[in-house]
């Protein structure tokens, strides 16, 4: 009898992290594997965070500049 597999729950947001209920492991583009075992896991999707493959909330904190208006700084959608 095989066990059942372990169902995790995740939450696209739309202008953050994808949100991951339960330990994750995150294996990177060059093949590193990164683990996180807290209750909910934030895994930044803009590249932005110190912490990445985690979400450190930069997104949040840093705007983008609109180099076509001449580097207006442009709130975060």
């Amino acid at each position: 009898m095989s066990a059942e597999p372990v169902r995790r729950r995740v939450i696209v947001t739309d202008d953050g992290p994808v949100l991951v209920h339960g330990p994750i492991e995150v294996v990177l583009t060059d093949g590193r594997r990164v683990t996180s075992d807290r209750a909910v896991t934030a895994v930044c999707t803009c590249r932005r965070s110190r912490r990445y493959p985690f979400c450190d909330t930069s997104h949040r904190r840093r705007g983008r500049t609109d180099r076509v208006r001449g580097g207006d700084p442009q709130p975060d959608v």
